[in-house]
């Protein structure tokens, strides 16, 4: 008995250099998150500092009154994750309208001498900024109830900083918080691959050398960055 995959079928129209590009964008995303959620402990990453300055933000947060600013500042978070949901849900959209008239893509290939190569192989090509893409909106949409969730955590937290609850609460709406920066975290790097991956229409070797450049813009900002000197001023050594 056989069994007919499709999908393998697509790969002889993908030159090995295709198939490499395409496994290092992926190993180049799971291996950036990685290391930027779990840094070495004498060079921790930017989201690693903010971590802790959000554990500092509730203990504050429990002898502040009124609490106006805070219940702010977090609604300026959730507003922050709906925009981007909102535009990535969008760009979803835009992508797939494109995938279905991908004639026009063959058209401007030939127009650029990029070849004439069959329209699945654009549809595919398309399909991996669209996987990037759908990740992203699933990770915002998550970050944003996580800090729906947070904000019912800190409205628990009661007034009276003397309370037994006071203080494991605020350490609960931390956690809560960071784990909701965790999924927008991971949704901004998906955008940001997402881009990359649109390089794979100019071929492999430009696919390769976005991924390259992706991951030098995060090592960046969240290894190499100016931000990061300035957290690093007020944080003790881990």
């Amino acid at each position: 008995m056989t069994f007919d995959i499709p999908a393998l079928g697509l790969l002889p129209l993908f030159s090995p250099l295709d198939l490499w590009a395409v496994a290092c964008i992926f190993l180049g995303w799971a291996g950036i998150g990685l290391l930027i959620e779990n840094p070495p402990r004498g060079r921790p990453s930017v989201s690693s500092l903010m971590a802790r300055y959000r554990r500092e933000w509730m203990q504050v947060m429990v002898t502040r009154s009124p609490r106006i600013f805070d219940a702010q500042a977090l609604g300026t978070l959730r507003q922050g994750t709906s925009f981007f949901a909102s535009a990535t849900m969008i760009a979803i959209g835009g992508a797939l309208a494109l995938m279905g008239n991908a004639d026009q893509l063959q058209g401007l290939a030939r127009d650029l001498t990029l070849g004439a190569e069959p329209r699945i192989v654009w549809e595919v090509k398309l399909g991996l900024a669209l996987v990037f893409l759908a990740n992203a909106f699933l990770k915002f949409v998550w970050s944003h109830r996580l800090f729906g969730y947070c904000l019912v955590l800190m409205a628990s937290v009661p007034n009276d900083p003397n309370d037994p609850r006071a203080l494991p609460r605020a350490a609960q709406a931390a956690e809560v918080n960071i784990t909701a920066v965790r999924g927008f975290n991971r949704g901004l790097r998906s955008i940001y691959f997402a881009m990359g991956a649109l390089a794979w229409m100019l071929g492999a070797p430009a696919l390769l050398a976005a991924t390259a450049l992706t991951l030098g813009v995060l090592w960046r900002r969240e290894f190499a960055s100016q931000s990061r000197q300035v957290l690093l001023r007020d944080t003790p050594s881990p």
